[in-house]
């Protein structure tokens, strides 16, 4: 006998030494990487209907949780402000 899912069910799952949390609820099934909020999010229709796996392809291609950063996800540091002069000290 099985139980429905009619509340959302939350696992850690560890992959290669990294920290994942897989989320089941009635609408889908999430797969985040550990303390972050986006990550891989399939629709039970989707995944029903085959949809998913076009899905799953093309997240896969883009590297949704690769271990390097892709060049995208890379930021250039910001500009450093220039320093401001103090202004010289008045004596009374």
């Amino acid at each position: 006998m099985t139980t429905a899912l009619d509340k959302t069910l939350k696992r850690e799952l560890r992959i290669d030494g990294r920290s994942f949390v897989v989320t089941l609820s009635p609408e889908s099934l999430k797969l985040t990487l550990k303390g972050k909020r986006h990550g891989l999010e399939l629709k039970w229709e989707e995944l029903v209907s085959g949809e998913a796996a076009l899905a799953v392809a093309l997240n896969a291609s883009v590297g949704k949780f690769s271990a390097k950063p892709t060049a995208a996800a890379v930021t250039a540091a910001p500009p450093k402000r220039p320093q401001r002069r103090q202004s010289p000290k008045r004596r009374a």
